[in-house]
């Protein structure tokens, strides 16, 4: 969940400034000439964040899924049925598939066919609609832009009963499209591929990132064998899921207490869309739904989660009129209390996909709106119509949680109004800073009132503000949001951050962009920040998503000699000083908490940002980051119990 960054913790991509030709015909220079024109893949290679997001690890990942969004693009037109993605020891990629292969033979531009789907921008069997009736690569730039931001590629094909292969480096082809021999068989793609270092600040894969990808393909597409071989650690995970969303709500909801067993299953094909959804509710009070449109996740949701939306909040409103399960004095149900502990996967599956950007993040075709809504709005009415029973406890549920929310409201508005009446001052703990710019501006949230009077000493008063926190913050993974608010440790946080909480947080209104949590090096500094790391993702997540959350790292142990001192943060590193002082004068003090530490020292390790370490949290997977918190922090204690017997052969640091 977490990102380094050294000194001053800022993100940059790695594009490289364009060339400006100057002739003596201006006096800035800029003149005709100044216009250039990139030919092939050049335009990805100067701008690599146009087409894949970033060149950080989010970037080189986004390598493999449009590599393996190929091969998943065969398997939804029921061509393949086996894909393997094998990660090597020095970074290469390898992704095989079962399917038709890439075409080969002379394409119009004179070009092979296989050399111009690699090589030529905005080319591929996905526009006309005679390769691929559905698919998740619509603008044609996938692999030909893996191909431009590759040391080297290498694809094989097998079809037309020959096996035809080519090579390149850096987009550029450096051998012809060959016959390697008849194809006995064999089927299929097979692409090899090693990201430019020159391109991505790290090539190093995650297996975790890469298998939930994969398991959330198999889920999405029934039928369909799809393996990952890591021979770094020689690790392998295959995936096979016959009961697709159902499996796929199943394995989400698999540490939370379901309210009904069986999901809510919607399947309709309208016109050249097929729409599929499924549903559970449990006993939690967070939402958690993820949507897709031809296999590719859609974060930031679309047309198809609206429908979903506007659908499931008619139907179950109409549902408890119709069963007197509301009754006519009460307001109907409000989308915010029909989606509290909602589990919910949503996949259209369309011809003419609209996606905004190359990265695909949201869905904006109008029509799949209603189609959606209408799928939904009638099974959902079937269902709770057959399973009266399940139906109650959902309404009874949502009814629960609207009550909740209008605790909630009124507890919210006393916070934002206690803050109006005392003319907008702040926590009394606050130490807040000079600067009035929230991005020039940080938070430390710091463990106790003795670290925090280190750190009010010790910071910089003109960008940095102190925020201590006394005793353990309140678990909000069990607690709603009116119980929350009521929290005498929570106030503070909110009030000091500016930006409100839950439904009516606001970003633009925060009063930090960098927030930083401080607390010692032991088991309970860990809890701490755990708990705080579950209140930003649930009520916040906005502040994670902007790359706003950081995590301290104060140094454990100090080495001096007297004239020298230096610092480390594990033992290991402890070691590597002492054995580099080399002297037998040496004192090694050992940390426990921030507040042993003097105000010089924490500026010195911690808070100058000059030489301080910074950790930013990030939420790369959500489904494994609503897993983690649900089993850390939730209710069910077996699943936390079962994670601890596991992990406990891990640790290396026990604090006892």
């Amino acid at each position: 969940m977490t990102g380094q960054a050294r000194g001053r913790v800022t993100t940059a991509t790695r594009d490289r400034p364009a060339r400006v030709s100057r002739s003596k015909a201006g006096a800035d220079g800029y003149n005709a000439a100044s216009i250039q024109v990139l030919e092939g893949l050049d335009a990805v290679r100067r701008r690599p964040g146009m087409y894949i997001g970033s060149t950080d690890a989010r970037g080189l990942h986004h390598l493999v899924w449009e590599v393996v969004d190929n091969s998943i693009d065969e398997a939804m037109a029921g061509h393949a049925r086996h894909i393997e993605v094998t990660i090597r020891e020095d970074g290469t990629v390898i992704v095989t598939d079962d399917g038709r292969g890439v075409p080969v033979g002379r394409h119009s531009t004179g070009k092979d066919a296989l050399e111009v789907v690699h090589t030529v921008l905005h080319a591929g069997g996905k526009f006309g609609g005679g390769g691929y009736k559905v698919s998740g690569g619509l603008h044609g730039v996938g692999v030909s832009v893996v191909n431009a931001l590759s040391e080297w590629l290498r694809v094989e094909s097998a079809r037309d009963g020959s096996i035809w292969a080519q090579e390149y480096a850096r987009g550029k082809p450096t051998t012809p499209v060959r016959k390697l021999g008849p194809q006995n068989g064999r089927r299929g793609t097979t692409t090899q591929f090693r990201a430019d270092p020159e391109m991505f600040e790290t090539i190093d894969y995650s297996f975790d990132l890469i298998s939930q990808r994969l398991r959330e393909s198999a889920y999405l597409t029934k039928g369909v064998w799809i393996k990952l071989v890591d021979e770094r650690a020689d690790r392998e995970r295959t995936f096979y899921f016959e009961g697709g969303l159902v499996s796929f709500v199943r394995h989400l909801n698999r540490n939370k207490e379901a309210l009904h067993t069986r999901p809510i299953y919607v399947e309709r094909k309208d016109g050249g869309t097929t729409v599929e959804v499924a549903l559970q509710y449990n006993d939690t009070y967070t939402e958690n739904v993820l949507a897709f449109a031809n296999n590719i996740n859609t974060v930031d949701g679309g047309t198809h989660v609206t429908g979903f939306r506007a659908a499931l909040t008619s139907s179950l409103n109409d549902w408890a009129r119709r069963s007197s399960v509301l009754r006519d004095s009460e307001a109907n149900l409000s989308g915010d209390d029909v989606r509290e502990g909602l589990t919910a996967v949503i996949s259209v599956k369309l011809i003419d996909p609209q996606f905004e950007g190359q990265t695909k993040a949201k869905l904006g075709n109008a029509e799949v709106k209603g189609q959606v809504q209408a799928a939904v709005a009638d099974s959902l009415s079937q269902y709770l119509d057959e399973n009266p029973a399940d139906g109650r406890r959902i309404i009874e549920k949502c009814l629960t949680a609207a009550r909740a929310r209008e605790a909630a409201r009124k507890a919210r508005d006393l916070v934002i109004r206690k803050g109006a009446l005392e003319g907008l001052s702040l926590p009394g703990k606050l130490a807040d800073c000079q600067e009035r710019d929230p991005s020039r501006s940080e938070l430390y949230i710091v463990e106790g009132d003795s670290a925090g009077g280190s750190a009010k000493q010790g910071r910089d008063r003109r960008f940095q503000a102190i925020l201590p926190m006394r005793g353990k913050l309140l678990n909000v993974e069990k607690a709603r949001l009116d119980k929350i608010l009521s929290s005498e440790n929570v106030k503070p946080l909110i009030i000091a951050l500016g930006g409100g909480i839950g439904d009516s947080f606001d970003i633009a209104k925060l009063r930090y962009h960098r927030i930083i949590v401080m607390t010692d090096a032991d088991v309970d500094g860990a809890h701490i920040r755990t708990l705080l790391l579950t209140f930003f993702y649930r009520h916040m997540p906005q502040v994670i998503e902007n790359g706003y959350l950081y995590i301290a790292q104060p140094p454990l142990y100090r080495i001096s000699t007297g004239k020298h001192t230096r610092y480390a943060n594990s033992e290991k590193e402890r070691d590597t000083i002492v054995k580099e002082m080399n002297v037998k004068n040496v004192s090694v003090q050992r940390f426990k908490g921030l507040g042993e530490m003097n105000a010089d020292q924490l500026w010195e390790t911690t808070m100058n940002p000059e030489t301080r370490t910074l950790l930013r949290a990030e939420v790369d997977d959500a489904v494994e980051a609503d897993a983690i918190f649900t089993m850390l922090m939730g209710e069910k204690v077996a699943p936390r119990k079962d994670f601890i017997k596991t992990e406990a052969r891990k640790v290396q640091n026990l604090d006892i």
